[in-house]
């Protein structure tokens, strides 16, 4: 109801109130998201006579006096309730009787929503009208959530540097961190980076063994390799249980590692040896990933060669001959899209640096699009994806709209709701 009262969807021409009273909406007020009446500044017309307060949505008028608006002042200046059922009359607390309309709609509009929100299937809720949608509103709706996408990892970047004291360095660690999860384990790398700060990290940079010691003890993997013969894995156990005495770490409870159904180059173990090689070698993606001024330069700073035990092995137990090079191309772009990307967003928010941010869009534009169950999903629907400016788009439609079954909230889902309000 508050979104058909938001959007003006209501059928034009049968708004009166319960004394039957003509009502005409001249604006129907700013929505509020916190306490008080639902919105914001109205200005009402009521048989010739014009109002400007407040107005209030309820599915039955008895709701008015089930939630305690009979008796706080901040309801006085509600000046139209409005009810999908008007079982009572209402007033504000000097007794003044609150006009009430019940508010008119399509009767399809209820059925199209349920079956578009509630939609069983593991599917778009629009899947089939989404394809018949002028082009027009795909793009604009597209280039909109790519800016949302980027301004919430921004948003994240900031708060690590919050967190940081406003260490920079540090925050892009923590991201370059999250970012190696690629989603199936972002959430642990994150949490291990939290536990682990940079600064003792690279104090011990000269030594390799040292590193990943401290990263697989604190990550939890080294528990279980106590027995290994391995003298390199003992080294590393015995380089771990030397730092954890001395600085006193204690690894995060519970991380939560995944993975089931993996491929073996996105196992942990090998992200885990790739970040300790970023850390030993000096970990100039830090700083430089804020000053790189071309995709070229973005990817370089993640080709970096696996060295010594790490160079052939996926985890502690499959020793196979994998390459040398730690990340394929398009991990690598993943990289630049989920790092050096936010990190230039958020840096050009604070400094007020368009250039920055323009170059930050520019990259994504610049990179192909990825290719995810998100994008074939959209791309079977008539939606092609050719950059990760667009591909970054759809994976914030899907998970933030479309699997929390916004469509309210969606201008493809308001534009499709919106065509058949009237009867």
């Amino acid at each position: 109801m508050q979104y058909v009262w938001q959007h003006r969807l209501w059928i034009p021409g049968q708004l009166r109130t319960s004394d039957g009273r003509r009502v005409s909406i001249i604006d129907q007020g700013v929505l509020n998201n916190g306490s008080g009446p639902d919105f914001f500044n109205a200005k009402i017309n009521i048989d010739g006579h014009a109002w400007a307060g407040d107005v209030e949505i309820h599915v039955r008028a008895s709701d008015w006096h089930r939630h305690g608006h009979d008796g706080n002042p901040a309801y006085d200046s509600v000046v139209l309730h409005v009810v999908g059922v008007s079982d009572c009359t209402i007033a504000r607390s000097d007794g003044e009787q609150i006009p009430q309309i019940v508010m008119p709609c399509s009767p399809d509009f209820r059925r199209r929503y349920d079956a578009m929100v509630n939609n069983p299937y593991d599917e778009l809720p629009c899947a089939r009208e989404l394809p018949g949608l002028p082009q027009i509103y795909i793009s604009d709706w597209i280039n909109s959530l790519a800016h949302e996408r980027l301004y919430t990892k921004s948003d994240r970047v900031l708060q690590y540097v919050q967190d940081s004291g406003g260490d920079w360095r540090n925050a892009a660690y923590i991201t370059l961190a999250r970012a190696l999860g690629f989603k199936t384990n972002s959430e642990p790398f994150e949490r291990l980076a939290r536990s682990l700060p940079l600064r003792r990290l690279m104090k011990h940079r000269d030594s390799q063994v040292t590193v990943e010691g401290m990263l697989f003890g604190m990550a939890g993997f080294l528990d279980s390799q106590t027995a290994n013969p391995d003298h390199y894995v003992q080294r590393m156990i015995q380089e771990y249980c030397f730092m954890a005495a001395k600085f006193g770490m204690q690894p995060p409870q519970s991380m939560g590692w995944k993975m089931a159904r993996m491929r073996p180059q996105n196992f942990p173990h090998r992200r885990l040896a790739y970040l300790a090689a970023m850390m030993t070698d000096g970990f100039s993606a830090g700083s430089r990933a804020l000053s790189v001024e071309s995709l070229d330069e973005a990817r370089e700073l993640f080709r970096i060669d696996m060295t010594g035990y790490w160079s052939r092995r996926y985890n502690f137990e499959c020793e196979k001959a994998p390459t040398v090079r730690a990340m394929s191309d398009s991990m690598i772009d993943s990289l630049v899209i989920n790092m050096v990307i936010p990190l230039q967003h958020a840096y050009s928010v604070v400094h007020d640096d368009d250039r920055r941010r323009e170059r930050a869009v520019e990259m994504l534009q610049q990179i192909g699009g990825e290719s995810n169950v998100y994008t074939r999903l959209f791309g079977q629907l008539g939606i092609k994806c050719s950059d990760a400016f667009t591909s970054q788009a759809l994976i914030q439609l899907r998970t933030t709209y479309c699997d929390c079954r916004k469509c309210l909230y969606c201008r493809i889902g308001h534009r499709l709701l919106a065509a058949k309000v009237a009867p």
